[in-house]
């Protein structure tokens, strides 16, 4: 199975790593035009060792990741939920290290102190670091990201390719294996660490195993512009007033210099919403973005594409890619998305949505009562193991949180009614009449039933962990044929 490496720099990086790992619940598969899957190796390059965002992006990928080695992946089963491999034996931490950036400033970090001559006055050294960087620029502190400061993120990112994380990556790299980088344009981690990244894997260290295959990669790219704000504050170096100013910089850089991807895809949003202004560190956890799903999907495109050559470390050409949407509307739904979006995201989204909805308003009403409960003993016991009651949970909540937090963000993506409604439970999604079907029974008694008419059809002989979500899926998928015809 050849690998995808998709490679998040800074807090958009991780916020992009984690709405692919969504799609992935879903059942959005990663693969190319043969439809053969891709194995996903996140990594993710951030000097901001407590970000919000990065924690909880790696807890969301490490708990797919043991659901889906949990799960059976063969011909006979129909599950697509969590259907793409994480692969996080390679990076097993996701991060690739950046050394002496904690509680140490910038001057300190590339040794202003000691750049003196015998007679301990500043040197030449001294005059030019003095001229490239300004005394804010010196006196930094790194710990929680370059804060809008690109400068200082070249010269410290430099140092990811010494760690033997990254010498792990490129000893992996195989043949057939692609690369995908996801960064922001308009600050400091995402807007220094992409161009330097791309330059990193074409000039890879010859001694280095697997350098030939990592140079010659096929390599696809999304820089992500401008899609929120955040609120002025004194006390902080981040300023959205420069965010336009300085991806017009970095495009006119790029534009120049940046012949290195083989494609590279472009997203932003001129209707921002305004965020708490925060530099980083525990209190930097962003609410969930439609720009971030639709940046997830690019790594989807990227992988189905089959015209792309590298010779000898360059590109035979560059090919560039936009987003857009239908209409222009302040909350996006289905409707106002491209039919190829939504081929490609709407029934695997309807479908784990009532996964997670019927877990969450259900299930404990359901176990115990129902045939297809009582007669697969998925009792008491099981909703209490590691495999329901940590992972699936777990992954059902930090699920439906990202969509609320995509539906009150701006532009929203609310194609749901997420409330809770048990006398309504098909009017999930907006701007859809669910059919009728021929039955008794309506609502959750309805989904029930098409569990129990599934029940005696799954393999009685896989693990309880595997009948459980093939029960769920083929049933989920019957009910969306007859209910959304999709």
């Amino acid at each position: 199975m050849a690998k995808l490496y998709v490679i998040g720099i800074g807090g958009t990086g991780s916020r992009v790593l984690k709405s692919l790992t969504m799609l992935m619940a879903a059942g959005v598969r990663v693969e190319d035009d043969k439809q053969r899957s891709y194995e996903i190796i996140p990594v993710i390059i951030d000097p901001d060792h407590a970000a919000a965002d990065l924690t909880r992006t790696v807890k969301l990928m490490k708990d797919y990741s043991k659901v889906y080695n949990t799960l059976d992946h063969n011909s006979s089963n129909q599950n697509k939920f969590f259907g793409t491999k994480i692969n996080m034996e390679i990076i097993p931490e996701v991060r690739l290290p950046l050394e002496n950036t904690l509680d140490v400033d910038f001057k300190d970090y590339i040794g202003l102190p000691y750049m003196r001559d015998i007679d301990n006055l500043p040197n030449a050294n001294f005059a030019l670091v003095s001229t490239l960087f300004s005394q804010k620029n010196l006196d930094a502190k790194m710990e929680v990201g370059f804060k809008g400061n690109p400068n200082i993120g070249s010269v410290v990112l430099n140092q990811f390719a010494l760690t033997k994380q990254w010498t792990d990556l490129v000893a992996s790299f195989g043949q057939d294996d692609r690369i995908f980088v996801i960064s922001s344009i308009f600050g400091g981690t995402g807007a220094s660490g992409f161009p330097l990244l791309l330059k990193k894997i074409r000039s890879v260290d010859e001694k280095l195993p697997g350098c030939k295959n990592i140079k010659d990669s096929i390599i696809g790219a999304i820089t992500v512009l401008p899609y929120f704000d955040v609120k002025p504050a004194e006390d902080s170096e981040i300023d959205s007033s420069t965010f336009m100013s300085k991806t017009k910089a970095a495009l006119s850089y790029y534009d120049r210099n940046m012949t290195e991807a083989n494609m590279i895809y472009y997203i932003g949003d001129k209707q921002k919403k305004q965020y708490e202004n925060s530099e980083g560190g525990a209190t930097q956890q962003n609410r969930a973005h439609f720009i971030e799903l639709a940046s997830a999907l690019a790594i989807v495109d990227f992988a189905r594409q089959s015209d792309l050559e590298t010779t000898e470390g360059k590109p035979s050409k560059v090919q560039y890619k936009e987003f857009g949407i239908r209409d222009e509307v302040d909350e996006i739904l289905f409707g106002n998305l491209d039919n190829y979006t939504n081929l490609n995201i709407k029934k695997p989204l309807v479908m784990f949505t009532m996964f997670c909805k019927y877990m969450k308003e259900q299930l404990a009403d359901s176990v115990g009562k129902q045939p297809w409960s009582k007669d697969l003993k998925f009792d008491t016991n099981f909703v209490r193991s590691h495999f329901y009651g940590a992972l699936l949970k777990d992954i059902e909540t930090a699920y439906i949180q990202w969509l609320e937090e995509m539906a009150d963000n701006s532009r929203a993506f609310t194609p749901f009614d997420l409330r809770e409604k048990k006398n309504d439970v098909f009017a999930l999604i907006k701007g859809v009449v669910p059919a009728k079907v021929f039955s008794f029974s309506s609502n959750y008694a309805l989904f029930d039933d098409y569990l129990n008419k599934k029940q005696g059809k799954i393999n009685h002989g896989s693990s309880k962990e595997n009948m459980f979500v093939e029960l769920f899926y083929t049933a989920i998928n019957d009910l969306v044929k007859d209910k959304f015809r999709l």
